[in-house]
């Protein structure tokens, strides 16, 4: 558990009187499992170790501090806490452009952190890639005007809101997009609920459908077991997988279920530990790759 991002991470969990070496041995069994069944349906996973000097509790999440595009470039992002910034390294860079993917350029707004803003990649940023257009739902880890200043550079539309959840009665705002919301190719997974201002709910709305999405809403209380983080991806044979913990997959209704895979292939992986300690789930674990290939 990395108390720094506890603060305003009220998914995180204390697991008791468990020691961290149990705790790390379970977290490292679900992360190879993970790992090992999407390789099994044709997912392209690379890798990397972490390194022991570092303190890095959450660099199982590394979507949050880079993102790669289409073009070539890759951007690097600012960090709410600290020792999350020792998670940047441009050995990982050094090992895709080994792996045969082509590095064209890199966009940096690390510089921010220093005025104490921050946006947290794709956890921050929901891209729809196909429609050119970006989600942010603002929080202390997502800044409004350095979201407009990515989807300038990037040339994506911004749609900007706040999602909210109920923490000891009181509405905290949630502190990455891509824990109530989830984007697939031809539908959306999305807590419309969380969204309290009614302008803002209804621009996410048509933004959605306005890009031919299917809107799969799901509650609060599915959120809290990470049913909004997911993530659509392409194994063998161009077949599109949403992947999500098991814990996601168990708290969807039999309706729900069946309108995504009207969509897509379903692939779950039980993620507990990752999730209590972390407070992060299966799409916080993947920083998917769209760079060319050489």
């Amino acid at each position: 558990m990395n108390e720094q991002t506890a603060v305003n991470n009220y998914y995180q969990k204390v697991l008791g009187n468990v020691l961290p070496e149990t705790v790390n041995t379970k977290a490292q069994y679900e992360f190879d499992t993970y790992v090992e069944r999407l390789r099994s349906i044709g997912v392209n996973v690379v890798v990397v170790n972490d390194t022991e000097e570092s303190d890095t509790p959450d660099s199982i999440f590394p979507n949050n501090w880079i993102s790669f595009h289409e073009n070539g470039t890759v951007g690097l992002y600012p960090m709410f806490a600290e020792n999350r910034r020792l998670e940047r390294r441009e050995d990982i860079l050094d090992i895709l452009e080994q792996q045969g993917f082509v590095i064209e350029d890199i966009i940096d707004y690390t510089s921010a952190e220093e005025d104490n803003v921050f946006l947290e990649g794709t956890g921050s940023v929901l891209l729809d890639r196909k429609n050119r257009r970006a989600y942010c739902a603002l929080s202390p880890r997502a800044d409004e005007d350095l979201f407009i200043e990515f989807c300038e550079d990037f040339e994506y539309t911004p749609i900007v809101f706040t999602a909210y959840q109920t923490v000891s009665g009181k509405r905290e705002a949630i502190y990455h997009t891509n824990v109530m919301m989830c984007l697939g190719e031809t539908f959306a997974v999305i807590c419309i609920d969380s969204i309290d201002d009614k302008k803002e709910r209804k621009n996410v709305t048509a933004h959605l459908k306005e890009s031919s999405k299917e809107i799969i809403a799901i509650s609060e209380e599915q959120v809290n077991h990470f049913a909004g983080n997911m993530l659509q991806v392409k194994g063998k044979d161009n077949t599109l997988y949403l992947v999500m913990s098991q814990a996601a997959y168990n708290i969807l209704t039999a309706d729900q279920i069946a309108r995504l895979e009207k969509h897509t292939e379903i692939l779950a992986s039980s993620l507990d530990t990752i999730e209590a300690c972390g407070g992060g789930s299966a799409r916080c674990m993947m920083a998917e790759v769209f760079l060319p290939k050489s």
